[in-house]
């Protein structure tokens, strides 16, 4: 034991526990880039654009006056996504109210308008802006990578979206679009709808 204690070639102390310091941070180092690296690779994260909301109230609707509401998704994200729930003013609308239109290959739509809707408040016959239809959703929508919908959420006499009356004109209420793993949320104010 004397004689180890008297080597001069033998390693310090310093040294020998600086080795392992160096050792045990690179070693912790390397498995943290591992795992990073093979979450960021199997997880692609859900991202929603939300673009262009609004709300109309017009009276000319129906003899009881209609509300409608609009709203153009964008999936910028990695994987696709499902619309779960649809909200105006915090109160769920039903699929039934629902209508969507997905714009061509080669269409832009730099801001959406107020649907012609018809004094029944049948809107599967309802010409959009550019002379295209909406179909009924009817269900829970799927929106793919890299694709863009527009939401029409309108009024059905017994239903208006969020109870939206002649009152709100003018209101700030907000349009709540759900997914399985996010809620996206924009305010807009309501407009009339000139005659």
């Amino acid at each position: 034991m004397k004689n180890l204690l008297k080597n001069r070639t033998a390693l310090s102390t310093v040294v020998t526990t600086l080795i392992i310091l160096v050792v045990s941070v690179l070693l912790a180092g390397v498995v943290t880039y591992f795992a990073i690296n093979v979450t960021s690779t199997r997880v692609q994260e859900e991202s929603l654009n939300v673009l262009y909301q609004h709300v109309w109230y017009s009276t000319y609707a129906s003899p009881a006056g209609g509300a409608e509401a609009a709203i153009m998704l964008v999936n910028t994200g990695g994987r696709d996504v499902v619309v779960q729930k649809i909200a105006v003013r915090g109160q769920q609308v039903p699929w039934s109210n629902v209508y969507v239109y997905t714009p061509g290959a080669n269409e832009t739509l730099n801001e959406l308008y107020y649907a012609n809707q018809t004094a029944a408040l049948d809107p599967v016959v309802n010409s959009l802006n550019n002379g295209t239809f909406a179909s009924a959703a009817g269900s829970p929508l799927v929106l793919k990578s890299g694709s863009t919908i527009v939401i029409y959420v309108v009024s059905h006499v017994t239903s208006p979206p969020g109870s939206v009356t002649v009152n709100d004109v003018g209101l700030t209420i907000a349009i709540s679009v759900f997914t399985a793993q996010a809620t996206y949320y924009k305010e807009t104010n309501v407009n009339a709808v000139p005659s």
